[in-house]
């Protein structure tokens, strides 16, 4: 009986190893697969695609003939951020891994394992910016009026309205920053849709440049350097 357990035990392992080396090679390898290599952009509207690393944001003029967010993503929702505050960088992912996860130190198996499952539910993040400096994490994207008016309907799909179509803010006291507010989006956060194919999904939304999948954000960011 021993010996039949550590037969299957010792497959079922060598097939999971299997299973998740062919998910980060798949993952690499649909990441430098280029969408829209050569867009057609008229230089009339700003745009940026901004990352801390790990989580892909995109950041948007705040207001715009075309749309007005403070209009939906008010400054008073947020501890600090006012009219001064030009930039808007919106960003979607797992509702409990924003709220309750901080900093990786605070990271709970439970939560990990709910987000990757896509059982749990998600949320977008909203943070208001005075200005912005493109350098290695930030980079800079000029579009057409006609390109972000689809990235508009892309990013505003993305949250989850009230029965008069307002944003939903989140009760929450958990801030990454003093210009930020979170609220409810649609969507379930898993193993093939993170944040950063979010990102990804907005730029093929709008024909940018992006990777034909991803998981991370190398793969968007290598489109712009």
């Amino acid at each position: 009986m021993n010996k039949r357990f550590l037969k299957y035990a010792g497959r079922f392992t060598v097939i999971f190893i299997s299973l998740i080396g062919f998910y980060f090679l798949m993952a690499f390898g649909l990441s430098r697969i280029t969408i829209n290599a050569h867009p057609i952009n008229k230089q009339e509207v700003a745009i940026y695609i901004i990352t801390n690393g790990i989580h892909t944001d995109v950041v948007m003029p705040a207001a715009t003939p075309a749309i007005n967010w403070t209009k939906k993503i008010p400054y008073a929702n947020t501890l600090k951020a006012d009219s001064t505050y030009q930039y808007l960088a919106i960003g979607w992912g797992d509702k409990e891994f924003y709220l309750e996860t901080p900093e990786f130190a605070d990271l709970k198996l439970t939560t990990a394992v709910k987000a990757i499952s896509g059982l749990s539910t998600s949320a977008m993040h909203a943070t208001y910016y005075q200005y912005m400096e493109e350098n290695n994490q930030c980079k800079k994207v000029m579009i057409s009026n006609m390109q972000y008016q689809k990235l508009i309907r892309y990013v505003s799909d993305s949250f989850t309205p009230d029965a008069k179509g307002n944003f939903i803010k989140i009760k929450t006291n958990i801030r990454y920053d003093t210009g930020d507010a979170f609220y409810e989006a649609k969507g379930s956060y898993s193993i093939f849709k993170t944040c950063n194919t979010w990102t990804n999904a907005a730029l093929k939304a709008c024909g940018q440049r992006s990777c034909l999948w991803t998981i991370f954000d190398t793969g968007i960011l290598l489109k712009y350097d």
